[in-house]
Order: C-alpha cells, then structure tokens, then sequence
C-alpha cells in the first residue's frame, strides 16, 4: 500500500470538549490546505462529541484517559503513539500538554511546536513561580512557541525568558460567513424572550470559575435594582455547561429574577444564539484571546468585556465596545444599563465590531499564519520524518 506523502500534524490537548482553543483546533484541521497537512487530535483524557465539529473523515483521534496530576507514566504509550503515527509536527497546547513534548522529542518528532493559549483560575495573571518554572523546565523540548495574543508573548519572553525569536504571535480569527450580523434580532430557537421590544444581554462559554458568569448574574440583578422599569425589558441570557450555571440561578432566584433570565446549558447553535443577542458580555477573569468575543464581534454585536488577557486588543471602548475590571458587578451593571438605555449607540458599537472582525480578525488570514509557520518550521527541521509502515 502507498504511503501518504502528506506530513502528519498531531494535535495534542488536555481534553477535546467544548472550548476555544478547541475550537481553534478544528478551525485549523478543517480549513488548512488538505493537500498539503494530515491531522490527527490526541487528548491527554477524553474525545467528546464534539469532533463532529471536525468535518473531514481522515482525522484520527485517540483519547488516552488520563487522571489527575502528572503524565510521566504516561510516556512509553506516547512514545509508542508516535512511532507508529510518525508525525512531523507535534503542537501541544497550554500547560497541561506542555509535559508531551518530552516523548515527542524521545522518538524524534522533529517539529514540536507548543501553544499558550490563556490561563485558568489558577494562575490568572501569570505570577505563580511554579508554572514559570515548569515552562523554563519543558523548554529544551519545544522547537518553537505560539502565543495568540501580545500579553501571552509578553508572558513568555519576560517571566519565562523565550527568546522572542521563537514565538510567533498568531491571533484567533472568526469565521465571518458564520458569524455574521442580522438586520434585527432574531428569535433564539426554544429561548422564551421572543418579544422584539426586549433587550437581551448575554454570554455564551464554559460555565467554570474563571469565566465568571457569576458575575453577571450579580450585575444583572443589580442593574434591576438601579432602574426597576428594566424588569419589564431587560433579559440575561447565559449558554453553557459547568458548575457556576447552578451558582449563577442561585443568584438570580434570591433577587426574584430567575424569570427574566435564561440558562439552557450547552448549545450548539452559538451562530443563531449571538443573532438572537442585542449585547454581548464576557466576564472573564483571565483570557488569551477569546473566541467568543471575536464571534460576538463578527455577529454585529457591541461586546462588554473584563480587561484582562488579550481582552484589550479586541474591543476597543467607546469605539466597538467597552471594558471594566474583572470581578467588578456594579461597572458591569453601569455599562449593561448604558447600551440597553442607548440602543442606536450599542448597535453603532456592534457594527464597527464587525468591520473590525473582517478587517483584522478573519479566519483565513489566521489559518494562513499557522500554514506558514508549519510549513517553515518544517523546512528547517529537516522534512525527513519517518514514515509509518504500509499496512
């Protein structure tokens, strides 16, 4: 049997779940040329449905069930993996992969690329020693870094001292045919706030403590109480899965608001969710760069986003949008009462969003980078990977 020529590309991640460096994942394997890369997606523990979002059939993936803690035992069956895969480049991404790229370099993967793509609530500002160190400690064995935003570059360079030569700064891009505005809100399929003269603010992610919906729902509540003839308008929307859901309608059944909001869990349908949007807010205590402002933006919508990680470098205030403190209910409450009293001004933001997104932001220019970049590395690196045997 013929060998496939093509160079093989293993994606190597914590869990391959709902996320947006997962979702950068099959952004990638979809859109890079398929002439020129094969990909295979490799999860330290689990391959969840959501590989269905991968749309071409010759992706291999394999979940190798992983517990808490270190990876080290799990270093001869990587090592068997990547023989057998052959694998010109390994891309690891964030921490918790990072440890993986000792096995590829055992058996001589010649590229091994690592990625920093934001930070959980262990680390929010990157200060801990610890993870700085692991990071010097795994360095011999990286070829080459992507940071996908200036702050996590920054990070890299200064704290765990990358030369800068070996980063390439690459941002998340959107896919604007898919995130695209509407002329007016469109009803979001079983939401039921389907009254035209409603303003609707909402978010859409992991519900875990680093995203902060929480805080949201506080801000909500308070911008209720601020202005009581809101109740008769203003609706929360909060998609998504995780522990902080329960903590978010605790918080709004206290204030009798459980009514005025909705939390329908994971969705798939994030396109028609933002659609059905007026303003969208991000609370997050840490970023890289996110997915979900970058989609709200190419949706059309004003974005209300915390200043913190890459946040900054998408949503400019006054201009497409407006930021505030982390952690900050009240600043929230005065920039949600602020677009939903000003409605021509949140739309005149959400649409200056958009031509930001297609300007700067658009999927193809990030799919390109990251082609350029495999296709470099792999050229100095040899381009002698060896092949798997034919069956």
């Amino acid at each position: 049997m013929a060998l496939d020529p093509r160079p093989l590309i293993v994606h190597l991640v914590s869990r391959f779940d709902t996320g947006g460096l997962e979702n950068g994942v099959v952004n990638l394997v979809n859109h890079l040329p398929h002439h020129a890369w094969r990909h295979a997606v490799l999860a330290l523990t689990s391959v969840t449905d959501f590989r269905r979002r991968i749309l071409r059939s010759d992706v291999e993936f394999i979940a190798l069930d992983k517990g808490p803690g270190h990876g080290t035992f799990l270093y001869s069956r990587l090592a068997r993996i990547f023989r057998e895969l052959a694998p010109s480049i390994v891309h690891t991404r964030n921490l918790a992969a990072l440890e993986m790229t000792v096995p590829a370099w055992l058996v001589g993967v010649p590229v091994r690329i690592h990625g920093e793509h934001g930070r959980d609530i262990g680390d929010l500002d990157g200060s801990r020693r610890r993870y700085q160190w692991l990071r010097r400690f795994y360095r011999p064995f990286v070829t080459h870094y992507v940071a996908v935003s200036r702050d996590l570059r920054g990070y890299l360079v200064e704290r765990v001292g990358i030369p800068a030569g070996k980063i390439d700064e690459i941002c998340n891009g959107v896919d604007t045919e898919r995130f695209r505005p509407v002329p007016a809100r469109a009803p979001i399929d079983d939401c039921p706030f389907r009254d035209p003269n409603l303003w609707l603010v909402g978010t859409v992610g992991r519900m875990q403590p680093v995203k902060d919906q929480a805080t949201l729902a506080r801000a909500f509540v308070r911008a209720i109480d601020r202005d009581p003839a809101q109740r008769q308008r203003l609706r929360l929307v909060l998609v998504g899965e995780g522990p902080v859901r329960e903590d978010a309608r605790s918080i709004l059944a206290a204030a009798n608001c459980a009514d005025l909001a909705w939390l329908p869990g994971e969705r798939r349908d994030i396109p028609e969710i933002l659609r059905g949007l007026d303003c969208f807010v991000l609370p997050s205590l840490a970023e890289g760069i996110s997915n979900t402002i970058l989609e709200a933006m190419a949706s059309g919508l004003p974005v209300i986003a915390t200043a913190v990680g890459g946040n900054p470098e998408l949503v400019e205030p006054g201009h497409s949008g407006e930021l505030v403190p982390p952690g900050d209910s009240e600043a929230l409450a005065d920039r949600i009462l602020a677009y939903a009293d000003s409605p021509e001004v949140a739309r005149a933001a959400g649409r200056n969003g958009r031509a930001r997104a297609e300007r700067q932001y658009s999927l193809a220019g990030m799919v390109q980078r990251y082609h350029a970049l495999y296709e470099r590395l792999w050229a100095a690196n040899g381009a002698a990977a060896p092949r798997p045997k034919a069956a």
